[in-house]
């Protein structure tokens, strides 16, 4: 099973960003999007394969924050 993440941009060096994970920073290769600072990326494998607009990243975060709840509420 694979997992993409949304995660937003805070810094950028190069083809190397740090991105929040949510309270997480983690370094993603940038280098197959065009991101800025600001923007949310969905990331796989440690590479950002897609800008997301604010509104839709927003939603999916929202929806892992429904389903971690859930699971650790036992349902």
């Amino acid at each position: 099973m694979c997992l993409a993440v949304p995660a937003e941009i805070i810094t950028i060096d190069g083809a190397v960003a740090k991105a929040d994970f949510g309270g997480v920073a983690r370094s993603v290769n940038i280098s197959l999007v065009d991101a800025k600072v600001g923007d949310f990326v969905i990331v796989h494998a440690g590479y950002a394969i897609e800008v997301l607009d604010r509104e839709e990243a927003e939603k999916t975060l929202q929806l892992f924050r429904e389903l971690l709840t859930q699971d650790d509420a036992g349902a």
